[in-house]
């Protein structure tokens, strides 16, 4: 049995300031779909009312003994695609999918040519809600208006249980890497053909996009008292691109966000999935110690760690599969594996790959904690 002597905050702390904590801590990413099934919801009534929502992530919090802070929160398909988190047309279940659905993107090339001078003259705020947004949804003005209310209402209701538990928020304030945002708005396939045959437009938007981004989330995270952000971006790797579009694309824009944000004390957590092996290394190019890098099983953890090791931390990885069909003992294994391999030495978080996966067996989820919570580092 481990012994704790710190609190939840100072080890997940410790973790991102690359030290070695009492153990490894663990913070899951709880989606309104994994928390629906560890609490006996259905998926239609986690996406369509904030009070069952919020009830089913305290439940299973509580039932599941806690974890070191909360990822996630009282996030339903509505408030994702009006708060621009979700760019896209969504499918929600109870509404437009069977009660026992997932509920999906529509990825459709949306946002056509001329929209990417909308937004540098704009500003993407100002073109999403002024223009884009009703492309994309059936939200009418007073709707929009409700559905950005409830994410404040219900945030503000969960930081006070949270409070009551001892437990922190992993990140505060989040948002999408402008080239993830345009990919997700113009199709992968449209935004791919824009990137090599229309760059110079690609370009300016980013700039633009990147400039706009920096002070507000900047201003959120200090309006939260937090240093710590979320920046989301699926779709970089050299697993879709060569490096020279990372390179031209991606990398420039990162490198002046991360610093822009550490220079006030605050540090970047990459949600990046799909395999990043190949783009890890530029990573070193960051100051130490001002990101965090979640991966989704797809990048070799351990090559990872080996990559990175005393200059960013690195959260993963615990992969859906594992979740899904594997058994408890494989997912002990698995976690003692890392908190060895990847938390030997600090600056290691366990989470999953991605998301905790909508048809978790909570047998598994419980494995994945406990074993965390109870094994002690190897000695060395």
């Amino acid at each position: 049995m481990s012994r704790e002597t710190m609190t939840r905050t100072e080890r997940v702390d410790a973790a991102i300031r690359l030290e070695k904590p009492d153990r490894v801590p663990v913070v899951p990413l709880l989606s309104a779909e994994a928390a629906g099934t560890l609490s006996g919801a259905t998926m239609a009534q986690v996406s369509n009312d904030s009070q069952i929502l919020f009830n089913s992530i305290l439940k299973v919090f509580d039932d599941y003994g806690g974890w070191d802070a909360m990822h996630g929160g009282v996030w339903r398909p509505i408030h994702v695609q009006a708060t621009g988190t979700h760019p896209m047309k969504i499918r929600i279940p109870g509404v437009d999918l069977p009660d026992d659905y997932v509920f999906q993107l529509v990825e459709e090339p949306i946002m056509q040519l001329e929209d990417y001078d909308k937004i540098c003259q704009m500003g993407f705020d100002n073109f999403y809600y002024d223009d884009y947004l009703w492309r994309i949804s059936s939200l009418t003005q007073d709707s929009l208006s409700d559905a950005l209310e409830d994410v404040m209402i219900w945030g503000m209701k969960f930081l006070p249980e949270m409070a009551k538990r001892d437990v922190g928020m992993w990140v505060a304030a989040t948002g999408m890497h402008p080239f993830f945002h345009l990919s997700l708005m113009r199709s992968l396939i449209t935004f791919t053909e824009d990137l090599y045959y229309r760059p110079e437009i690609v370009e300016k938007t980013l700039k633009r996009m990147t400039a706009d981004l920096i002070p507000k989330q900047i201003a959120m995270a200090k309006a939260l008292g937090h240093n710590r952000w979320l920046l989301t971006e699926e779709r970089a790797s050299a697993y879709t691109y060569p490096l020279s579009v990372f390179e031209r694309f991606w990398w420039p824009y990162t490198q002046e966000i991360v610093e822009a944000f550490w220079s006030e004390g605050i540090v970047t957590v990459f949600h990046i999935d799909t395999p990043w092996d190949k783009n890890l290394p530029y990573f070193k190019r960051l100051p130490k110690g001002s990101y965090v890098v979640s991966l989704d099983s797809t990048t070799d953890i351990f090559a990872a760690k080996q990559l990175l090791r005393g200059h960013g931390a690195i959260y993963g990885d615990v992969s859906a599969s594992l979740l899904t069909i594997g058994s408890p003992a494989d997912v002990e294994a698995y976690v003692k594996r890392l908190i060895d391999e990847v938390g030997d030495d600090g600056g290691f978080i366990l989470g999953q790959g991605c998301n905790l996966p909508s048809n978790i067996k909570p047998e598994n989820f419980r494995a994945m904690l406990d074993t965390c919570k109870t094994y002690e580092f190897s000695k060395k």
